[in-house]
Parts: structure tokens; sequence; C-alpha cells
């Protein structure tokens, strides 16, 4: 008589199932990648219309969505998993990096400013795979402060504003960009802490 195996829990503690892979949650997440194709479309050929621009900030906005609500439907009914952790953040840097150098692109945003931010998205990235074998580091308070902010002075960069609010949305990509360098130092704290926990756990020395 065959034994049955009984699934290994994966690295957040929850059991490993086949059909955890595809679930709602990381399906809004592999939506949102799919999102990211129409929006760089229209920023990219058609970001000097009206119109265009309309449409792409709708989009970035229903794609936005869906990292919020991936994010609540997953801890809700107990659906989180490690391609969940993993490619989630992995959409969110795809779709601002889109943005980003997109209204760069189009003149609309400083270059510098969209090489230091993806700068930190690349940086955090790395570090996220560094530590994957240890564990998965979930978003902080500051990181998600950081996304929120971030995606709010995007989407009025994406909107013909003039006067106040021209120059509010400044200061809220300030903002963005203040967090961003922030968490980024933040983040690299917490993997160099996962590093050395993992190396003291094996009985390995302190490098």
């Amino acid at each position: 008589m065959r034994q049955r195996l009984t699934p290994k829990p994966d690295p957040v503690g929850h059991p490993a199932s086949g059909s955890r892979l595809w679930n709602v949650p990381n399906g809004l997440t592999m939506l949102r990648l799919v999102l990211v194709i129409p929006f760089g479309i229209l920023l990219f050929g058609y970001g000097d219309q009206a119109g265009a621009r309309a449409a792409a900030a709708i989009i970035f906005a229903l794609a936005s969505l869906t990292d919020y609500f991936d994010g609540a439907l997953a801890r809700k009914h107990n659906l989180v998993t490690t391609f969940g952790k993993i490619a989630d953040p992995l959409a969110d840097k795809a779709l601002t990096g889109v943005a980003l150098v997109g209204l760069s692109y189009l003149g609309d945003l400083p270059w510098w400013v969209t090489i230091v931010i993806l700068a930190r998205e690349i940086g955090v990235t790395i570090l996220r795979f560094w530590v994957i074998r240890h564990g998965v580091i979930a978003a902080s308070r500051g990181g998600k402060a950081k996304t929120a902010t971030q995606i709010v002075a995007i989407l009025l960069y994406l909107m013909p504003l003039t006067g106040f609010l021209a120059t509010f949305r400044i200061w809220v990509m300030g903002l963005a960009l203040v967090l961003a360098i922030v968490t980024g130092i933040d983040y690299l704290i917490r993997a160099l802490k996962v590093r050395q926990r993992a190396r003291l756990d094996s009985g390995q020395p302190r490098q």
C-alpha cells in the first residue's frame, strides 16, 4: 500500500499545495503584469495625446487596485504563497518602471528621479533573491507607504494638470523619492540580518 506523502510547508508557514499556486490573488498579480503591456503602448506610443494619457491613467489605476486586492484576499483567505510574495513585487516594479521611464521619455519627469527610484527597486529585487533561500522579507509599513505615495504621484503626472496641482504633484513625487531611498536602506539592513541569522543557525561564523 502506497504511503501518501504530506507536502512540505512553504517558507511562509502555509502547507504547500499545487492548487495554491493558481488562486485569485495570484491571478490578480498576473493580470497586473498583463496590463503593463497596453499601459506601455499608450504611454510610449500616444503619450502626447490627451485621450491616450487618460486611458493610460485608468489602466494604471486599475492595475494598482489589483495590488491592493491580491494582498488583502491572500491574507484574508490564507492564500499567501511564496510565488505571490515574489511575483507581486515584481509586477509592481514592472508597472512602476514602465510608468516612470515613459514619463521621463515624454519629458514630464526628470530622468534622475526615474534612475534613483528604479535603482532602488532593482536593488531591492536583487536583495529579495539574495535571501530567498533563508526567508521572504515581507513589505514593511514604510514600503507600503512608499508604494501608495508613488502610485498617487504617477497618477498625478499622467494627468494634464496645471497651476497648484502641477506643483503639488512635484511635492508628492519628491516624498515618494525620499520614501524609496529610506525604505531601500531599511530593506538592505533587514536582508543582512536575515543572512546573518541564517549563518548563525547553520553554525557558520560571522563574516
